[in-house]
């Protein structure tokens, strides 16, 4: 009788601990990315003392054009690798602004784990004892539009989860061939929002991947420059040798229709095995997948200039 008993206790501390591994390795996939739908984000700095809601300074002051930067997503940006343009007043009309193109000069880190915030930076204009002041004549006020566009290089990752490698799909053990996907995908402002899998043949696995512009800019292969009449980007999956991977026709890279649409656009990236599965073929496993681009954004900060009393 105690023989029993003890072999029972045993098998329960067993299921308990197996019960716990599953547990664990679940929860690694659920929260393996933070997720979300920001990239770099930008703002101005203070320009002036703030009067009605609006950056304020005198003719006859000068000020600084400095820009905090906030990676909020997971793929860090390397040193040179995003670049800021200030455009909206004619250059000449300030001085004090040795270059209206600057680019990062550390590294932006991810948000990751122990840094949910992501890295923070920050970039000038106006560097060392330099200040930007307006040139001409001023009568009562003027209202000074800066803009800045940036752009910077950036990566979504994708983890597919228990892809069904399965060559007789009349086969009902192990895995199910068609049907939607887990999936686990990075904080960046191109995202996967669905991912299908099918057959395209006997033995042939497809997986079906549904990609969204989320962030509001635009985007362009990374080779590439942006085009005003559609957005780009271009991807790999694991094991590129086994897999043939088209969007619209086109092999390895991607396009949304809008480069500036009102709302998030979307696409599809179809993949299928090139060489078809063995009837006896049985087996799941995970599946990388890689969205490659330079992203482009805009923000705008206003200062008005007063007439000083002489």
């Amino acid at each position: 009788m105690k023989i029993k008993i003890i072999k029972l206790l045993a098998l329960l501390s067993l299921l308990l601990v197996l019960t716990a591994c599953g547990n664990q390795t679940q929860t690694q996939s659920k929260s393996i990315f933070l997720g979300g739908t920001e990239g770099l984000e930008i703002n101005f700095e203070s320009l002036g003392l703030q009067e009605e809601g609006i950056d304020t300074i005198y003719d006859t002051e000068d000020f600084p054009l400095e820009l905090s930067l906030k990676n909020k997503g997971e793929e860090s940006i390397p040193v040179g690798k995003a670049s800021f343009r200030l455009i909206g007043p004619a250059q000449e009309d300030f001085e004090g602004i040795p270059a209206w193109t600057i680019s990062n000069t550390a590294i932006l880190d991810k948000k990751s784990e122990f840094n949910p915030d992501g890295g923070l930076e920050s970039v000038t204009f106006t560097p060392g004892d330099s200040a930007a002041k307006y040139k001409r004549k001023v009568t009562g006020f003027i209202d000074v539009n800066w803009n800045v566009e940036y752009s910077y290089d950036y990566k979504t990752h994708l983890l597919i989860n228990d892809v069904c490698f399965k060559g007789d799909i009349r086969d009902k053990k192990v895995c199910e061939v068609k049907g939607t996907k887990t999936f686990a995908v990075s904080g960046a402002p191109l995202t996967v929002t669905k991912v299908e899998q099918d057959m395209g043949g006997k033995g042939v696995v497809t997986l079906k991947i549904t990609v969204q512009n989320a962030g509001g800019g635009e985007s362009a292969s990374p080779e590439e420059e942006f085009n005003a009449r559609y957005s780009e980007f271009a991807y790999e999956i694991d094991e590129p040798e086994k897999w043939e991977c088209k969007s619209g026709g086109r092999e390895n890279k991607g396009r949304f229709a809008e480069a500036n649409a009102n709302s998030p656009v979307a696409t599809e990236i179809l993949c299928k095995l090139k060489t078809a599965l063995g009837e006896d073929d049985i087996y799941t496993k995970t599946l990388g997948f890689t969205l490659k681009y330079k992203y482009k954004e805009l923000v705008q900060e206003k200062l008005r200039i007063k007439e000083s009393v002489k």
